[in-house]
């Protein structure tokens, strides 16, 4: 019994653009959340939306 793995088929892997693309999407969110979080109204609005739910 051979121990050799099987070829990957073509269309089984990623393509390299689409991992750095994915990378740059978590990145440019992760951005867009810290931005809202310096925002001191933006944190004022979800506290208050916070507090309404108690």
């Amino acid at each position: 019994m051979s121990t050799d793995r099987l070829p990957t088929a073509p269309h089984a892997r990623r393509p390299a653009w689409r991992g750095w693309g994915l990378g740059v999407l978590a990145l440019a969110a992760s951005l867009a959340v810290f931005a809202l979080y310096s925002e001191p109204g933006f944190m004022v609005m979800l506290a208050d939306q916070m507090w309404a739910c108690f």
